[in-house]
């Protein structure tokens, strides 16, 4: 009898044992799912809080390009009531017989003038809100390839109709070193891609160093080497 009860007090045991190993795989599958699915829902915050971003850049931009039109439509109406003016003004002076054949010729070349500046008027905003379109596309598309990049490494922004992209020294270069790093090469050539598919802009690339002074055989001064590195990101986005 007692040998009974040993042995179903073994099984007993055995059995709360793999009952108890289950449990502790089961709460850490159950742990590794909850790490997944708080990563999850950080990554579609971030990708929420970029989307918000974008939208407000194309809002910013669509507000400037609506005041423009308005200033070109406020020109073009007053380019019409002088014109309107002038005509009505030199239609009552040649009835009145007081205008001379050569004050009317002089009129006229006014007007003609005034026609002429006013297409050059609206060539002059058709080519600014080309431009304003093609640097607001530029910057969306950009953004939208390097939306994975920190952006503590890569700030893109519009100042005075040019488009800006900065890229960190630290993630670019060594200190006192013109050679990219392989981390950067990435980012470089996402850049190179949307740059590629605009023909028609200029590029203008700036390099920088730190405050650390530097001299060697091959490198003569920091300025020296803000060249160099400029040089290397120049070459790296052909």
């Amino acid at each position: 009898m007692k040998q009974t009860l040993l042995a179903v007090a073994m099984l007993f045991v055995l059995g709360s044992c793999a009952s108890k190993k289950k449990l502790l795989s089961a709460q850490k599958q159950a742990n590794e799912i909850q790490i997944q699915l708080d990563k999850a829902r950080a990554d579609l915050n971030d990708c929420d809080s970029r989307t918000a971003s974008l939208n407000n850049d194309l809002k910013a931009k669509n507000d400037e390009l609506t005041s423009k039109n308005a200033k070109l439509k406020e020109l073009e109406d007053q380019v019409d009531f002088l014109k309107k003016n002038n005509n009505n003004l030199l239609d009552r002076m040649s009835d009145l017989s007081v205008i001379s054949k050569e004050g009317s010729e002089s009129i006229k070349k006014s007007l003609a003038m005034m026609d002429q500046q006013g297409a050059q008027i609206r060539d002059l905003n058709k080519s600014i809100q080309h431009k304003d379109s093609l640097n607001m596309a530029l910057v969306l598309n950009l953004k939208r390839s390097l939306a994975d990049v920190s952006d503590e490494d890569v700030q893109i922004e519009v100042k005075k109709g040019v488009v800006y992209v900065s890229l960190s020294d630290k993630m670019l270069f060594r200190s006192g070193s013109s050679v990219i790093n392989s981390a950067a090469d990435n980012v470089l050539g996402k850049v190179a891609k949307i740059l590629n598919d605009y023909k028609e802009i200029e590029i203008l690339i700036e390099g920088h160093t730190d405050n650390v002074p530097i001299a060697t055989d091959k490198v003569a001064d920091n300025w020296d080497l803000s060249v160099l590195r400029a040089t290397a990101v120049a070459r790296t986005l052909r």
